[in-house]
């Protein structure tokens, strides 16, 4: 094999590299955004069905983001579209990722308040019934109103 026959392969290994890169991203974002809509819905992240798959996902390309900071993978891509799709898709991605975040937050802020309003209702329900006051002290006798009937 020549030296241009090898830079050759290797530009097409790369372009292929870059490809399969640009899949995991556009499923990554679609994903999200999926993940988006639902929690749109209100519904509680911990319901949500995407969770682990965008887990493993963003797991896969984080990994490949920190070899690319540590310099043992290069995204160097020669081809000038290949290039702007793939910045293109970051993008993308970082948009709906940005928008998680957000929603996200939301969605935990909701659960906590759903908690405390259930949470509060158990305290008064056990201050309803407690024979203790606010002190820690007996309460003072509540009056209870208790009738016979007697009937011959």
């Amino acid at each position: 094999m020549t030296v241009g026959q090898a830079k050759r392969t290797s530009a097409v290994n790369g372009d292929a590299w870059i490809k399969s890169l640009i899949t995991l991203i556009d499923t990554l974002t679609a994903l999200v955004a999926e993940e988006n809509a639902e929690l749109a819905k209100g519904l509680p992240a911990s319901r949500l069905k995407q969770v682990d798959e965008k887990n493993k996902l963003a797991e896969i390309f984080e990994r490949t983001v920190a070899e690319c900071a540590a310099g043992t993978t290069s995204l160097t891509v020669r081809d000038r579209i290949l290039r702007e799709q793939l910045l293109e898709r970051i993008l993308r991605l970082r948009a709906a990722m940005d928008e998680n975040l957000v929603r996200l937050r939301a969605a935990i802020e909701a659960s906590n308040r759903r908690i405390e309003a259930v949470m509060q209702a158990i305290r008064e329900q056990i201050a309803a019934v407690s024979p203790y006051g606010a002190s820690g002290r007996v309460a003072a006798a509540r009056t209870v109103s208790s009738g016979t009937s007697r009937s011959a």
